[in-house]
């Protein structure tokens, strides 16, 4: 082999070496900013309406964020994300007042999402809910 044969091998060899580590930090990059699936029918979760009784709240992951059930009055549900639109800190229900509050920076929210008192700038986000013979489809 002369010396113009081992140069072209090393420079192919330090390519392919170099493309494959390229792709090897390239891929948690590539997943990071894919979006992720949405699981199920269309994204819908379901909950057994047991699960959610008259004035409580239930906290459940949707589209992989945090969500809350609630039933306002018996047989009437709603849900929202239980992220606030202030800073994005994960709300409380308080059931002896009937309202949501943001630990952060004392945000309150009322049991139809609306903005109470506090820095929050625009309601809780609204996610539709089904009711289903005994369960709740949210979705």
């Amino acid at each position: 082999m002369d010396v113009s044969s081992r140069r072209k091998f090393l420079i192919i060899s330090l390519g392919a070496v170099g493309a494959s580590l390229a792709g090897v930090a390239a891929y948690p990059l590539f997943r990071y900013l894919s979006p992720q699936p949405t699981g199920g029918e269309k994204g819908r979760v379901t909950i057994p309406r047991a699960q959610v009784g008259a004035g409580q709240a239930h906290f459940f992951q949707f589209r992989g964020h945090p969500a809350v059930l609630l039933e306002r009055t018996p047989g009437v549900f709603a849900a929202f994300s239980a992220i606030c639109t202030h800073l994005g800190c994960i709300i409380r229900w308080l059931p002896e007042k009937g309202e949501f509050l943001c630990p952060c920076h004392a945000g309150r929210f009322a049991s139809d999402g609306k903005v109470l008192a506090g820095p929050p700038p625009r309601p809780l986000q609204v996610i539709p809910v089904a009711v289903a013979g005994d369960n709740l489809l949210v979705g």
